[in-house]
């Protein structure tokens, strides 16, 4: 589904199909964002098909965070170009729950990430894991949220790594940034930066009393 010219968003519908957003930004360098499951990764496959792509025309792979529906798919690209990227925190977290043993390619930390003539900020974001992150595009204003904020909810604190303060912290951090695009790891994606406002206030006010 097409967002902006160069960025396509292929959404969660069916848990048979896929479990999680991805997301895909076609520039000169060829972007995947969070993958998802190794044996749901065909959904992916399918879109970029659609866009007469392979997975092996991809340059980078960005995962937000280390859970299985976001993270398992890298296992994927190990015999393909793509470097793979995860926050620097998140590689320990994943070893020790024992989902899948990796090497990215890249370990990422706090600030700029240039990817030929694209510039993102990456933010570390914890709350639903250690080494969550949030990648903002800054030309096209886009957040890429993972599982810390989505259209009218949060993400869980409960699961192992989780911290209800760290959470609120990163989602009030996120919330002062200029985004037109909000662009979560689950449910819809929010366009105009009054909707995306909204939806930040709207989560503090009726979420934040409950972590």
């Amino acid at each position: 589904m097409k967002i902006t010219d160069n960025l396509h968003g292929f959404p969660w519908t069916d848990y048979r199909s896929n479990n999680s957003n991805a997301y895909f930004i076609n520039g000169r360098k060829k972007i995947l964002i969070d993958p998802g499951h190794a044996h749901l990764f065909g959904h992916v496959t399918d879109q970029l098909a659609g866009l007469s792509l392979r997975p092996d025309d991809l340059d980078l792979v960005v995962v937000t965070h280390g859970h299985p529906d976001h993270v398992e798919a890298l296992r994927l690209f190990s015999n393909l170009p793509a470097l793979t990227a995860i926050h620097k925190l998140e590689v320990d977290f994943v070893a020790a729950m024992g989902a899948q043993d990796f090497q990215p390619s890249l370990m990422l930390q706090e600030g700029e990430l240039r990817v030929d003539d694209m510039t993102f900020q990456v933010l570390h974001t914890p709350g639903h894991s250690p080494g969550s992150l949030c990648l903002y595009w800054l030309d096209e204003k886009a957040l890429f949220s993972g599982d810390v904020i989505f259209h009218q909810g949060l993400g869980r604190t409960d699961l192992p790594g989780g911290s209800s303060a760290a959470l609120k912290d990163s989602i009030r951090r996120l919330s002062h940034l200029d985004v037109e695009y909000l662009l979560p790891g689950h449910g819809e994606w929010i366009s105009g930066h009054e909707n995306v406002k909204a939806n930040f206030d709207n989560v503090e006010s009726m979420w934040f009393g409950y972590l």
